[in-house]
């Protein structure tokens, strides 16, 4: 009954940061698009995620290191740290369950939903994933 309450409570809060994420308006003046560019660079030399901050589950794994491309090479420095809290906190949480047997199964599925939320929440970004 708890593993399922945890399981529930992650759900939610992932749902939550991805619902609640703000996304900042683009504005089409110099400073701002020079500011993009310079954020697009970094983007093509980050390194990939280590195996020690795998969650162990391919979907979360893949997920999670989509997503934070994304979020590095393509959000304003401004709602980055918000974002990167929310990929430690999903890589935290997922890690746990996926260390128990009963609760890692049903991570597949919860990694797709977080996916598919982000998907959508990121268009705003034009991050595909």
């Amino acid at each position: 009954m708890l593993t399922k309450l945890s399981l529930l409570l992650c759900i939610v809060c992932a749902i939550v940061l991805v619902g609640c994420a703000k996304s900042e308006p683009t504005s089409n003046t110099p400073a701002n698009t020079n500011k993009a560019a310079t954020a697009t660079t970094p983007a093509s030399t980050t390194a990939p995620v280590a195996s020690a901050d795998k969650v162990g589950v391919p979907e979360c794994d893949e997920f999670i290191t989509n997503y934070e491309a994304c979020v590095t090479g393509k959000v304003p420095e401004v709602a980055r740290a918000q974002y990167k809290t929310a990929i430690e906190q999903w890589r935290t949480s997922w890690k746990k369950l996926a260390e128990n047997p009963q609760t890692k199964a049903t991570l597949v599925g919860v990694c797709k939903q977080s996916a598919e939320q982000a998907r959508a929440s990121m268009k705003s970004f034009n991050c595909t994933f």
